[in-house]
This record gives structure tokens, C-alpha cells and sequence, in this order.
């Protein structure tokens, strides 16, 4: 079975001087027509009427019309109306309640993004020029495009590091389900060890951050002793930002390697719904579960996962996988932290972690040969679980 993937190719890029200038003042005006029509979309909605997409596309023209607002002309409209869209989304996800309301956009915080669809830009033997500007962009292909690919729409940013990069979504028709294998595993994740596999194989936690720590409270340090809105305190910020940005591009490769090995040599991968945003409310354990990334690690098993033809079974939150003996199953009432290694009454001796992928493991063929209700909650709310438990803090 083909399937049809769009995939977005990133790259860095060095600007000139004029186009760095053109695209800053591109990420200014995006961001202030997303703010005024989401100002008007609120006073609309407290007034009880609703704004669609059309009517704020009228807006914008309106605003350009204006002397205020005359410097919208300025830029190039396509990302100004892809902005509006992308706010109708963020009403339709709110709306579906699959998001909270949408938010303004900051000056200081927010993403500096634009998006060009292919009527605001040129792709020709391998040069990208983008509206407005008049030569193309130094792009460092460090990668190469599918062959005759032909992107849809491109995003420009800059990320707080001051860096630069650039997005095309094309469609990859290299993208095609791998053989069948009857292969499954089970996948526990934690803080000493990052990922545990029901084949006994333990995955050794990088700590990213923490290679990092002592450099990163030395410039933060720094920052603080500088005067605020002064030239030497947005240089410190962006050491800052640096660091951070090492830290990220780091963690996210070492994810990649991870999510594709398990997708390539598995069909099924069953992890656990852990709700991390809860668990990082945890100060002693915050920082090191931030480190360890395990919702982008879900994101990005489950898309790959779906590339490929392979399947990711999410066991509920509540399945007691480390309190249960994968050889009896039997169920010990308490389990403390501490204890990292137990013997059952069946007389089987439990490493904490293994035994708990394996019971994932277990719990996630049952999902796929009878379905049992060990899929997250949000998604079947009606099902019973496999195994009578009761309600416990998920230990990392």
C-alpha cells in the first residue's frame, strides 16, 4: 500500500544585510495582522458573533488602505493572509477542543516565522527566491531534495539564536511502508535510563542539559548583571540562546536515531501514556524530565510509525506496569522508587525497568489481538482495562 507524505526539508541560510531587513520587517507585520485579528475575532466573540477567515481577510484590506497601517503594503500579502489562516485553525482546534484559545503574539517570545505558498516564490535548479526580494537566499543544502520535488509552501524563520532557517514542504515519494515483520516490543522510558526495550537492552540517557549546566548558569549569571534594554544584555541573551539551541539540536538528533532504529526493526512499538506536562510539575524531577524529552519522542515514533506502515499501541496511564509480574502476573500492592530489583512469589526475579516493558508489551498485543481497553483514555473512554488496578502515581 503507497502512501502520499508530505515532509517539510529544513535548512540553514545566510541572509544579506537587505534581505535580513526585508524578511524582519515581514515577521513584524505578520505578527502584528495575527494580533489585530485576533483582537477583533475576541471583541466579536464577547459581543456573541463569530469572524470567519473571509472577514478578516476583508479587514487586512481594509487596514492597508489606512495611513497607520500603510507600511502592511510594504511586505509581501501572501504571508500576511497565510497568518489569518493559520489563526482560523487556531480557532478550530480551540473550538474542537483539541487547543486552548489562541494567544497574542510577542515581540520578544513568539516564533518569527512567514510562510510563502508558490505564488510568492521562485524554485528554479536549485535557487529558492522569495517575494519581494531580488536575489535568491543562501540556502546550504545539506541534504538533498526528492528527486523533481516541487515545494508547496515555504517557511522562513529565525529562531532565538539569531539563526536562520528555511522550510519546504514537498511531497517524498521515497516514503513507502516497510516489509512486514512479526517483530513487537515494548518500550519503558525513565530518567536513568532513557528508554528500557522488553529485549532486556537498556538506552543510556544523554543528559543533554546537564552537560551543559555549569556553561549555562555562567552566562545567565552574566545576564543578570546587566542593564535591562542595554547592547550588552541582548549579547548575553544570546549566548544564552546559543547554549540552549545546542542542547535542543542535540537531544533531537539523538531522538531521531532512536525512533527510527525502533520503527525500522519493529511492527509494533507499545509505550506507555505518560501525561508529561502533570509530571514536570514535579521541582525535584522537572528538570530532568524536560531533559529527557518523552513526549517528542512519542510524536515522533507515531509519525514515523505511520510513514512506514508500523503500529504504536499507548497503553493507559494508569496500567501498572512496574507493579506487575510479567511472568504470573501477579500484582504487588506498593513498588517505592528505591527499588529497582524485586523477586515475585513465583519466585522470578524482576529488574524494575524490563519488567515493566514487558508487561507493556504484553498489555499491547492484547490491545491488538482482542481489544482491550489499555489505549489512553482520551481516546476510547469507555473501555475497561485489561487488569483490575487501581489508581497510582506513575513511577518514572
Amino acid at each position: 500500500m503507497s502512501t502520499h507524505v508530505k515532509r517539510a526539508y529544513r535548512y540553514r541560510f545566510c541572509p544579506t544585510d537587505a534581505q535580513a531587513a526585508e524578511l524582519s520587517r515581514t515577521f513584524g507585520c505578520v505578527r502584528k495582522v495575527y494580533n489585530m485579528a485576533l483582537a477583533a475575532r475576541t471583541e466579536a466573540w464577547a459581543r456573541q458573533e463569530r469572524v470567519s477567515y473571509h472577514q478578516t481577510s476583508a479587514m487586512l484590506t481594509a487596514w492597508k488602505k489606512t495611513e497607520e497601517l500603510a507600511y502592511l503594503n510594504d511586505v509581501s500579502s501572501v504571508p500576511l493572509q497565510q497568518c489569518l489562516r493559520h489563526l482560523q485553525v487556531a480557532f478550530t482546534n480551540f473550538f474542537g477542543k483539541r487547543a486552548k484559545y489562541p494567544r497574542f503574539k510577542s515581540r520578544k517570545k513568539s516564533r518569527r516565522s512567514a510562510e510563502y505558498t508558490t505564488s510568492a516564490f521562485r524554485f528554479r535548479d536549485g535557487k529558492l527566491t522569495l517575494a519581494k526580494m531580488t536575489e535568491p537566499l543562501a540556502v546550504v543544502w545539506s541534504r538533498p531534495l526528492p528527486e523533481g520535488a516541487k515545494p508547496s509552501t515555504v517557511t522562513v524563520s529565525q529562531d532565538s539564536a539569531g539563526r536562520w532557517f528555511v522550510s519546504l514542504l514537498c511531497d517524498d515519494p521515497s516514503v513507502q511502508p516497510l516489509p512486514a515483520t512479526g517483530q513487537a516490543i515494548g518500550v519503558d522510558v525513565g530518567l536513568n535510563h532513557l528508554l528500557t526495550l522488553s529485549t532486556g537492552e537498556k538506552i543510556a540517557n544523554p543528559r543533554h542539559e546537564r552537560r551543559d549546566r555549569t556553561a549555562l548558569a555562567k552566562q545567565q549569571r552574566r545576564l543578570a548583571k546587566k542593564e535591562k534594554g542595554s547592547a550588552n544584555r541582548a549579547r548575553a541573551r544570546l549566548k544564552i540562546a546559543k547554549i540552549h539551541a545546542r542542547i535542543a539540536d542535540r537531544r533531537r538528533d539523538t531522538l531521531h536515531k532512536l525512533t527510527t532504529r525502533l520503527v525500522r526493526e519493529n511492527q509494533t512499538v507499545v509505550i506507555e501514556d505518560l501525561t508529561v506536562r502533570n509530571m514536570v510539575k514535579n521541582r525535584k524531577l522537572a528538570r530532568a524530565i524536560s531533559d529527557a524529552a518523552w513526549s517528542e519522542f512519542r510524536s515522533m515514533l507515531e509519525y514515523k510509525a505511520q510513514w512506514y506502515g508500523r503500529e504504536v499501541i499507548a497503553v493507559d496511564r494508569w496500567f501498572p506496569s512496574s507493579r506487575l509480574c510479567s511472568a504470573c502476573n501477579t500484582l504487588r500492592d506498593t513498588m517505592p522508587l528505591n527499588i529497582r530489583t524485586w523477586t515475585c512469589d513465583c519466585g522470578v526475579t524482576h529488574d524494575r525497568d524490563v519488567n515493566a516493558a514487558n508487561s507493556l508489551l504484553a498489555a499491547g498485543l492484547a490491545v491488538a489481538v482482542c481489544g482491550a481497553g489499555v489505549r489512553p483514555q482520551r481516546s476510547t473512554p469507555d473501555r475497561q482495562s485489561a487488569t483490575k488496578q487501581k489508581p497510582s502515581r506513575r513511577e518514572p
